[in-house]
């Protein structure tokens, strides 16, 4: 697993495919988060483009090999090992744009509740950030494999799944991402740093049922 996961991470790395998520991602906290802001708030923002960048930087691994190179990996390994590996693979590309996004707007924004009344402490702020941006990357990577190869293989129906399937999952009452990006909000308004975790523990499940899921079906759809 750790030779595939390697061969998937080169693979995007050297195909530069991954800058437009990347400047997805910069674009998001450009406008979402400005200096002195309060931090709850501007976490919860980050956390929150997290998402649609996950999910497209998963389509981008399960789509970049050729059929016949992709063959070949399901040949040598297995399709699900094949597949799990490029959901790794992307996974943890998302996870470095996530940490480096919540470091970044920590130590950019004001260390105080919506109201400016209370302080809030930046270490254990961060923290509840980087578990809130956990959840959105793993409801994102569950997003991306469900509107991607093995179950969508049209480019325009993936596309536009992927899209609308992000904003839903940002939207919906019950979406493990929304409760945590929520938590923060809420927080915010008190000063209060909730720990998103009943919404961190559904997010984990979803995401292992969607890649057991679609690796299983990779089997028998090719």
């Amino acid at each position: 697993m750790t030779a595939l996961f390697r061969y998937h991470a080169a693979m995007l790395l050297r195909s530069r495919r991954w800058l437009p998520p990347l400047l997805l991602y910069g674009i998001f906290l450009a406008i979402g988060v400005q200096g002195g802001e309060p931090v709850l708030d501007s976490l919860g923002v980050a956390a929150a483009a997290l998402l649609p960048v996950t999910a497209w930087l998963v389509r981008i691994c399960v789509t970049q090999e050729p059929d016949a190179a992709r063959a070949v990996t399901a040949a040598a390994s297995g399709m699900p090992r094949a597949h799990l590996a490029a959901l790794l693979a992307a996974s943890a590309c998302a996870g470095a744009l996530g940490v480096a996004g919540t470091v970044i707007v920590t130590a950019v924004s004001e260390r105080r509740s919506a109201d400016g009344l209370v302080d809030v402490a930046p270490l254990p702020a961060g923290a509840a950030g980087l578990l809130v941006a956990l959840v959105c990357l793993l409801t994102g990577a569950a997003v991306g494999a469900l509107c991607s190869r093995p179950l969508l293989r049209g480019r325009g129906w993936s596309l536009a799944s992927t899209a609308l399937l992000a904003l839903l999952a940002l939207v919906t009452t019950g979406s493990p991402a929304k409760a945590a990006v929520s938590g923060l909000v809420t927080g915010s308004r008190t000063g209060v740093i909730h720990t998103p975790g009943l919404p961190l523990a559904a997010a984990v499940l979803v995401a292992a049922v969607v890649a057991g899921a679609v690796c299983v079906l990779g089997t028998r759809r090719g």
